[in-house]
């Protein structure tokens, strides 16, 4: 039997180690978001995991 396109697609993100993660988010963040993504030549979802890996780096302990 044939695999659905839905399938495929799961298949090759599980096999890639890669899961949809969705959040609400202000229609300005999301603007922001994209711009900088576009401004940095980078996709928004490496912007987003650079962007809490650099504040997790440099968050002082409270």
């Amino acid at each position: 039997m044939a695999l659905t396109r839905v399938q495929i697609n799961q298949k090759s993100d599980e096999k890639r180690g890669v899961k949809t993660k969705g959040f609400k988010l202000n229609i300005n963040d999301i603007a922001m978001i994209k711009q900088t993504a576009i401004d940095l030549n980078m996709s928004e979802a490496k912007l987003v995991v650079e962007a809490i890996k650099f504040y997790k780096d440099n968050k002082k302990a409270s």
